[in-house]
């Protein structure tokens, strides 16, 4: 361990409070380590962090307030939720490097190559994506932090996330406002044929992985990607919603690259394009030999009915967002009017 045997491990969490890190963080605490949270100074909409979490308030983007806010201060980990492209590693390596033993940054699976041409995907799995900026931000975010490492040995652990979800976040397109419509019957637009394979991932088995890496110097340097090993189609993925609700679910099936024709300003848009319409199956062989507790606990056909419980419970966090269901709504309209198109080229009988 980086921390002397005995005392406990002292962590700093960037961020802290979204769908992934709340649970590293409450995970953290859980194991008896010493957890402090920098951001703004507020709690997540939906997520409160344990009482035992120490709160420092600053600006990560301000390099001066960054600076200010861990002075004097040292860490056994820190770890970075917001880390995003080469600037902002530059700033983590100048000003965050002093104060850790272990810089955590945290990048995305959507950096392998798209489409992939081999699987299960491993960390040697080339990374590139034409299609996706936040993928290429992630990967300039990745290589200038590399290059530290190589350069001045600057002590960076790279994890690389899939698509990960907790109960106040499903992870569906479009939230609880696709939840909505299936319970309501309605129509739903599904990104290609619904058949491409996707890995979805709780947030609580990601932490597991993720809080194990903490303090072990053999992880410096290294990458690794956490993800589960609960692979569905997009169809399924919908259809055990459905069912869960107790209904049977109304798909309809919309070429990927309509999506931003549609929606051009929609987030997930130029997701379906440059990464959800591809089939991911990672191979986490990496991560369980270096954390041998990590698997996968909650699969998604399990965590659905928690999801569903937390919509009952919060009625008022889970309700549907106008513009995304008129949005989902135009997406539906667009297939029909398409088939119809297609309908009227067929040759006469």
């Amino acid at each position: 361990m980086l921390a002397n045997d005995s005392a406990p491990l002292s962590v700093l969490y960037i961020g802290g409070t979204g769908t992934i890190s709340a649970s590293c963080v409450r995970l953290s605490v859980e194991t008896g380590m010493r957890v402090a949270v920098l951001n703004r100074g507020t709690d997540g909409k939906h997520r409160r962090l344990p009482d035992a979490v120490e709160r420092i308030v600053g600006d990560v983007t301000d390099a001066a307030s960054l600076a200010d806010a861990i002075r004097g201060r040292s860490f056994d980990a820190i770890v970075d939720f917001l880390g995003y492209d080469e600037a902002e590693a530059d700033r983590a390596v100048r000003v965050l490097g002093p104060h850790t033993k272990q810089y955590v940054a945290i990048s995305s699976a959507s950096v392998y190559g798209k489409p992939v041409l081999q699987t299960p995907i491993t960390e040697s799995t080339p990374v590139h994506n034409r299609f996706l900026s936040y993928a290429r931000a992630k990967l300039r975010y990745e290589a200038a932090l590399r290059r530290a490492y190589e350069e001045h040995g600057f002590p960076v652990t790279i994890v690389r996330p899939s698509h990960t979800y907790d109960d106040a976040n499903p992870p569906l397109p479009g939230d609880w406002t696709v939840i909505d419509r299936i319970a309501r019957g309605e129509e739903i637009p599904v990104h290609g044929d619904g058949t491409s394979l996707w890995t979805i991932t709780h947030a609580e088995d990601f932490a597991v992985g993720l809080v194990g890496l903490l303090g072990n110097p053999r992880a410096l340097g290294e990458t690794f990607h956490i993800t589960g090993d609960d692979v569905h189609t997009w169809d399924q993925i919908y259809t055990t919603v459905a069912r869960a609700l107790g209904v049977e679910p109304r798909l309809v099936h919309v070429p990927s690259e309509l999506y931003p024709v549609v929606a051009p300003d929609w987030f997930w848009s130029e997701l379906f394009v440059g990464d959800l319409s591809h089939s991911a199956i990672f191979d986490n062989t990496k991560i369980k030999r270096f954390v041998p507790a990590f698997g996968q606990r909650l699969t998604f056909h399990r965590a659905v009915q928690r999801m569903l419980a937390w919509r009952s419970e919060n009625p008022g966090a889970t309700a549907a967002d106008p513009g995304t269901d008129a949005l989902l709504g135009r997406l539906v309209t667009g297939y029909h009017r398409s088939r119809e198109a297609f309908e009227a080229l067929a040759p006469s009988s």
